[in-house]
């Protein structure tokens, strides 16, 4: 069938040699006046003459700078670059490599040796050594604050054995241990700076990494100046980066297009299409294992019930949210790991199909005939409140009602992991290197991602330990798809969709690879011109 065209469409203007409609050219241009992307010079992202600072549009406030006490995924961009982790991973498999440990072995099944790299020195002119990782370890796995205890739950004790030499005596074997000391366990911050500010550094953050703190201007900006004193190979050729917070990603890609941003990332799938088109763009294009799902907090009276829960997954239909919500770039999830992982179980994909009968017949089963009533928490960029219109439309077809309350990421997920309110939360889980490291963040009952502190099925813990307990692959695949199953049967989460990384630069960045993790790394990034 031939559309039939619009004048106002035919009048065409020549944007950097590509071809956009006025219509199109001034609905980008008064979005972005609107959004107060499009300033006068040096009114934002001021750059000094002759640095190479890259500018980024990030999507969200971060919740701490500190990696034991933050609560978000999304912290880890703005993590990375200031705390160099024990273990780092390969881009593309996610493989457990050296970082501030140069090796490491396990001499028996409970016990692991981290040999470290040698003058290493923290921000603050600290050196970087066994003392320093112990006090790490040990803060992280036993202060009450600690957000990343459960990720260390299986180390008993943390002994140093000569000044590069640290041992972790665990409770049980553990082979994940490696990758988890890749994430915010693994991130050093300088034992001088916790005893200067009360063992936290939520707002005063020292590492080792390439860049050290400036300053954050709370949902604005953060500042980042490269430390001169770093000795890591993969430093990037940059002065500093600043990180301007841009929470609706239209308006963090009008700052690229418009010169203001060298980098956007966590972009949607609608603006895809147009890095794809522009000549003044590059896209930096990957799969990942970000999932966005729906938390259940398990406490409250009506998602107490399994069947309530399930009847929440069949309500679903994830290839719709793909295309409505996502513009079809993403993957739908029925588990928390994507088909391309190696430890993904297709008899998990099979148990909730978009069923909208099947839904109410299992919330009449559980007592609610007349359907039921949640309180719904979620973001409040402009992504996010589609998400949320798409699935009250989906959940309205299966006689689930309710309203989403919105806000902030920082605040929203603080309100409802934190301070346990509401019945559900539309976010996401960002990604762990290790699948056996996510699934104990969200499911164990102790686990700050568990809202509801509710106990796992029978049978979890000891298939999650199965899992841990070999470094056989095909082993741990086996466990793991045990996990899986037992999460999915008991309805404890209502996954929707894997989404792919899309960044968009202009042609100053060179280097910039994908991760799987879909959480940009800028080491070895450089700016050309």
């Amino acid at each position: 069938m031939n559309k039939k065209s619009n004048p106002q469409d035919q009048d065409l203007l020549d944007v950097n040699g590509l071809a956009v409609s006025r219509r199109t050219f001034l609905g980008v241009l008064s979005g972005a006046l609107a959004a107060g992307t499009l300033m006068a010079p040096g009114a934002l992202w001021a750059q000094p003459a002759g640095a190479s600072l890259l500018r980024v549009g990030a999507n969200a406030n971060p919740s701490s700078l500190d990696p034991a006490t933050g609560g978000s995924g999304s912290d880890h961009v703005f993590l990375f670059p200031i705390y160099d982790t024990l273990v780092t991973w390969d881009f593309d498999s996610l493989k457990a490599q050296p970082g501030l440990a140069e090796r490491w072995e396990f001499t028996d099944s409970k016990t692991l040796v981290l040999h470290l790299r040698q003058g290493v020195t923290f921000h603050d002119g600290a050196p970087f050594n066994a003392e320093a990782v112990k006090t790490n370890l040990d803060r992280s796995r036993t202060a009450e604050f600690s957000n990343i205890r459960s990720d260390l739950g299986s180390v008993d004790s943390v002994t140093v054995n000569g000044e590069h030499t640290v041992t972790l005596h665990l409770k049980n074997p553990d082979t994940a241990l490696p990758l988890i000391l890749s994430d915010r366990a693994g991130m050093m911050v300088s034992p001088k700076a916790l005893q200067a500010n009360g063992n936290r550094v939520d707002r005063q953050p020292v590492g080792a990494g390439f860049m050290t703190f400036e300053k954050w201007n709370d949902g604005s900006e953060i500042v980042l100046k490269a430390f001169k004193g770093y000795r890591g190979d993969d430093k990037p050729a940059l002065a500093g980066i600043t990180f301007s917070i841009i929470t609706d990603s239209a308006t963090r890609l009008r700052a690229v297009m418009s010169g203001q941003a060298d980098l956007a990332y966590h972009l949607d799938g609608r603006q895809k299409p147009l890095v794809e088109k522009m000549p003044t763009l590059h896209g930096v294009v990957g799969s990942t294992v970000y999932c966005y799902q729906l938390y259940l907090n398990m406490s409250r009276d009506t998602l107490a019930d399994r069947r309530v829960r399930q009847a929440l997954n069949h309500a679903v239909d994830r290839d719709a949210f793909i295309r409505g919500a996502m513009a079809g770039s993403g993957e739908a999830a029925y588990m928390n790991l994507p088909k391309s992982h190696w430890a993904y179980d297709a008899q998990t994909a099979e148990l909730y199909p978009h069923d909208p009968d099947k839904a109410r017949a299992l919330l009449k089963e559980a007592g609610y005939a007349d359907g039921v009533t949640l309180d719904m928490r979620g973001y409040n960029d402009q992504s996010s409140v589609q998400m949320q219109e798409l699935l009250l439309a989906q959940f309205a077809r299966a006689n689930i009602k309710g309203r989403f309350r919105t806000g902030t990421i920082a605040d929203m997920s603080a309100e409802y992991f934190a301070k346990k309110q509401g019945d559900l939360l539309l976010s996401a889980w960002t990604g762990r290197p290790d699948p056996s490291l996510s699934y104990s963040l969200m499911y164990n009952q102790e686990s700050y991602f568990n809202a509801g502190d509710k106990a796992p099925p029978e049978g979890f813990a000891e298939a999650l330990l199965a899992s841990r307990s070999s470094d056989d692959l095909a082993t741990r695949k086996e466990a793991l798809a045990k996990v899986q199953r037992l999460v999915m049967e008991d309805a404890l989460v209502v996954p929707l969709a894997f989404r792919e990384s899309i960044v968009a630069t202009n042609d100053k960045v060179q280097n910039l690879r994908n991760n799987l993790l879909g959480k940009p790394k800028f080491n070895n990034v450089s700016l050309k011109g």
